[in-house]
């Protein structure tokens, strides 16, 4: 991967990018919606406000190549220290296999390590084995079974 990639906060402009990457997987494919979609922009406008989760992009030449949220979480577990959920990791098909989903993830442990919390943790599909075995790669042990329930 070029040293070109830049990371940065996500702005409005980004959201049709970032939601062709969340739609571009089988998974995806299957709950997302057209990038131009209005509950989208709503969606960035929260995220964007909230000083506690950083929608994050990936820019190579001008052009959104990646993209993850990082949402801190507050607890009283852990003496009260912070914990970073990163979420909706993505990379633009165009790029995979070229080294920037390592790089990334890299990124965010780092952005967590220096706002002091004290533990990343991320959740993957059970379907997704190859993420699993890249994440395991970065040093994430997959430690807790996690449980959701969509609703409606």
């Amino acid at each position: 991967m070029p040293e070109t990639v830049i990371f940065r906060q996500a702005t409005a402009g980004d959201v049709p990018a970032i939601v062709a990457m969340l739609a571009d997987d089988p998974l995806g494919a299957k709950r997302e919606g057209h990038p131009d979609d209005e509950r989208y922009r709503e969606a960035f406008a929260r995220v964007d406000a909230n000083p506690y989760d950083e929608l994050i992009v990936a820019e190579r030449d001008g052009e959104v190549v990646g993209t993850m949220q990082l949402t801190y979480l507050a607890g009283l577990s852990r003496r009260g220290a912070e914990r970073c959920q990163i979420e909706a990791v993505r990379v633009a098909a165009s790029t995979r296999g070229q080294g920037l989903g390592r790089r990334m993830i890299q990124w965010g442990v780092d952005r967590a390590r220096a706002r002091g919390c004290a533990v990343v943790q991320l959740t993957s599909d059970k379907s997704r084995a190859d993420a699993h075995r890249f994440y395991g790669s970065l040093g994430f042990a997959n430690s807790h079974e996690g449980f959701k329930l969509t609703l409606g």
